[in-house]
Order: C-alpha cells, then sequence, then structure tokens
C-alpha cells in the first residue's frame, strides 16, 4: 500500500461491470473473488485479473433497488459509476462493507451547510458556514448518523432512519451557484431542514445514502382532511396538547386521530398521555400534504 493507505474492508464476493464506456454489457456474468477497500482504492481481484478503481473516480454509489431484473440472483450488491462504466459489487457482508464505502468515500469532507434552514415549516434567516462531516455507523446494525461540524462551533445530527425527505437543488453559497441538497429531519421533536452543499460528487454520494432513510420512510397511505390538519399543525410545532383548541376540534375526535395514525406508523407515543411526536414517515406524509395546499 502507498504511503498513508489503510486497510478497511477485505471480503470474498462477485462482481460484475455492466455498463462500459457508455454502453450497456450485453452478456453479464457475475465473477467471484476478493474485493478490498482502502481509505483511497478499491480492488477487485479475481482469476481473470485485478482491477483497482481510486475512490475518488466513483461518482455514484447506488442500491440493488436502482438495477435490472436480471441481476435480481444476487440479493444485495451496490452499483458503482466511475466516469462511463458501471461495476456491480456484491460482498458477503454487505452491510459493514456498505457503510465502510461510505465512510472511506465522505468521511471529512470539507462542506457548506445551512442550519437550520427552515424550522417547522418556516424558512430561517440562517446563513451558509463552513463545516466537516462524518459518518458514524453502529455496529452489527443499519442505523447510522451524519454529523455535521459547524465552524461556527454547532454540532448537528442527522440520523439517516429519521430522514423524512432528500431533495437536489442548487443555489448561490459563498457567492458561487453550486449543488446542494436539503434534508428533512427532526432536532428536538421538531421538524427542519438541513441544507448541506460540497463537491458534486460527494453531495451526489451523501444524497444516495440519506436516501435510504427517505425510502424507508415513504408511504402512500391516504390521509382525511382531518389527518391532514393535524399532521401539518404538529409539523409546524404545535404542542400535541394544543391541537383540539388549534385546530377547533373535539379533544375525543383528535385523540382518535392520534390512535389512528400512530397505527398507521405515522406517530409514535411519548409518555404523557396524548402526547404524540411525529415519525420520519409522518413528516414525510406532511411535508407532502403541505405541498399540496
Amino acid at each position: 500500500m502507498s504511503k498513508g493507505e489503510s486497510a478497511l474492508a477485505d471480503q470474498q464476493g462477485k462482481f460484475t461491470q455492466v455498463v462500459k464506456d457508455g454502453q450497456k454489457v450485453p452478456e453479464i456474468e457475475w465473477i467471484a473473488g476478493r474485493i478490498l477497500l482502502s481509505n483511497k482504492r478499491l480492488v477487485l481481484v479475481s482469476n481473470h485479473g485485478k482491477r483497482t478503481i481510486p475512490l475518488s473516480n466513483i461518482a455514484t454509489i447506488r442500491g440493488r433497488e436502482h438495477a435490472n431484473k436480471p441481476l435480481a440472483q444476487v440479493s444485495n450488491y451496490l452499483s458503482l459509476q466511475v466516469g462511463a462504466d458501471v461495476t456491480l459489487i456484491s460482498p458477503q457482508e454487505h452491510q459493514p462493507f456498505e457503510q465502510a464505502l461510505y465512510s472511506a468515500v465522505l468521511n471529512q469532507t470539507v462542506i457548506a451547510a445551512k442550519h437550520p434552514a427552515v424550522k417547522g415549516g418556516v424558512v430561517q434567516e440562517t446563513g451558509w458556514e463552513k463545516g466537516r462531516l462524518t459518518l458514524e455507523f453502529e455496529e452489527q446494525t443499519e442505523s447510522g448518523t451524519v454529523a455535521l461540524a459547524i465552524a461556527t462551533g454547532q454540532f448537528v445530527e442527522i440520523e439517516i432512519d429519521d430522514v423524512g425527505t432528500v431533495t437536489e437543488n442548487t443555489a448561490e453559497v459563498f457567492g458561487e451557484e453550486r449543488v446542494l441538497i436539503e434534508v428533512e429531519h427532526t432536532v428536538d421533536a421538531t421538524a427542519v431542514e438541513t441544507h448541506i452543499s460540497g463537491p458534486q460528487r460527494k453531495v451526489n454520494i451523501l444524497a444516495s445514502l440519506l436516501r435510504k432513510g427517505e425510502q424507508q420512510n415513504t408511504t402512500d397511505i391516504e390521509l382525511s382532511n382531518a389527518e391532514a390538519e393535524v399532521l401539518m399543525a404538529l409539523y409546524s410545532g404545535v404542542s400535541p396538547f394544543q391541537i383540539p383548541s388549534f385546530t377547533g376540534m373535539d379533544v375525543e375526535a383528535v385523540e382518535a386521530i392520534y390512535e389512528d395514525l400512530i397505527d398507521a406508523g405515522i406517530l409514535e407515543k411519548k409518555r404523557v398521555r396524548r402526547e404524540v411526536q411525529l415519525k420520519a414517515r409522518g413528516r414525510h406524509v406532511a411535508s407532502e400534504a403541505i405541498g399540496e395546499e
């Protein structure tokens, strides 16, 4: 290994190239071999030879849900775009390898952040600040946190499981037009948006990671007018105890709505009677309902 390079993972697995020079490979064949990861490169080794992919060349990282049905014979894999090529890798221990790869690519990235850009559905007069991004994953679980250390001393944690929506956009950041992602999550039970900008390649990969939380919190539930009104009030920061007077509904009617939304996985019960909190799925539904107003 080169100076400053350290090994992060070494697994048996399979890999295959599905796009080469911008053209789909006509016959796809999984190749068994070793998948090695360091803080600088990914190396695929098999009886056919060795292929090295510098991490700095990886433009996107995507999961199995983005690939074609003929590849469904492999339960889990990652899709890596490098220039005009797309390679799929399927390590035997998928989850820890995936986390190690995201960490190797994103850790210590210098970013610009606006936090909170939106709080309780209200746009805040918050400016852009420089910061640094790190990832923290819990062992043996899929849970993880995107941590932002802001230059002003502020520390922002975005739990991936808590992400309601992720939107890609462009805006003027420090006087330049840049790509950014708008991430909806919670801070102290209040729905907020944190906006993150940085190198386009890193922003694209961070968006893919955060969308893992968004995807698991997406729901197709249809809300009644009363349910939508309660959700939007909670999303805006109204206390659960104030919802009846805020909406003009009877206490019993509001409690019945709470129970229905708890059963639907949109709200979760807190310690005290009639105290509830929006889950990430609920914030996703609420933000969609607000957008339809």
